[in-house]
């Protein structure tokens, strides 16, 4: 039985991932889905990860999962827990000493999103949360979800990613093959540069935990096998 460490996203709640959780409990592991404190802003990576921990408690067999800015949390849990496996979930992936204010330019993301826009085309609904964020998850869930969204504190974004280099962690990488809000080559490309892997892909847009979460069950419980 391995337990999942599920770390969510900007301005979201632990509550992201309760269909996954269903679907990872009822085939026997355990998992822990914390509220980070995003709305404080007096908070930071550091508090991110001391909340990350005090849920986690004496929990073992671990394995830290991140969603999209989760992906800047989730590897300084996994370096200071000693997880099995570290798993990003459609995931911004730092560069050592990068702040996140930083990532969207260094990784040309703009113009992948604008490309990937145009080819799709949803170009001139961008701004629409349930074509771009929520594509794929049903109309009702979708609502339900921006419902518990909560301001999200830039606070600490300006400040450097505190790790000289990626943990010493097996790390794997999923693609949601809908994404619109991270396009799916944008991130194959850059899971490949920054972290040298080649990703696993689920259905799905850039919520696939609400959408498709037996699919995302199936890959991380094939990850807690191989640890």
């Amino acid at each position: 039985m391995a337990t999942f460490v599920l770390i969510h996203g900007a301005a979201d709640v632990g509550w992201y991932w309760h269909l996954l959780e269903a679907e990872l409990r009822a085939r026997g592991h355990d998992t822990v889905a914390p509220d980070l404190p995003c709305d404080d802003d007096a908070a930071g990576l550091d508090e991110y990860v001391d909340t990350v921990r005090e849920a986690i408690g004496d929990r073992t067999d671990l394995v830290v999962v991140g969603h999209s800015l989760g992906g800047f949390t989730a590897p300084l849990v996994a370096d200071r827990v000693d997880a099995d496996a570290l798993v990003l979930v459609a995931g911004m992936i730092p560069a050592p000493g990068e702040p996140p204010n930083d990532w969207w330019g260094n990784t040309g993301y703009s113009a992948a999103s604008d490309r990937h826009a145009r080819q799709d085309g949803y170009a001139d609904q961008k701004d629409d949360p349930f074509v771009t964020f929520y594509n794929g998850v049903p109309r009702e869930l979708a609502q339900q979800a921006m419902g518990k969204e909560r301001r999200q504190s830039d606070t600490w974004m300006a400040a450097p990613w505190p790790l000289d280099a990626w943990p010493a962690v097996p790390t794997k990488f999923v693609v949601c093959r809908d994404d619109r809000f991270f396009p799916p080559d944008f991130l194959r490309r850059l899971a490949t540069e920054r972290l040298g892997v080649t990703p696993d892909e689920i259905d799905g847009g850039h919520c696939a935990a609400l959408s498709h979460p037996g699919q995302l069950a199936d890959v991380l419980e094939r990850y807690a096998s191989k640890t």
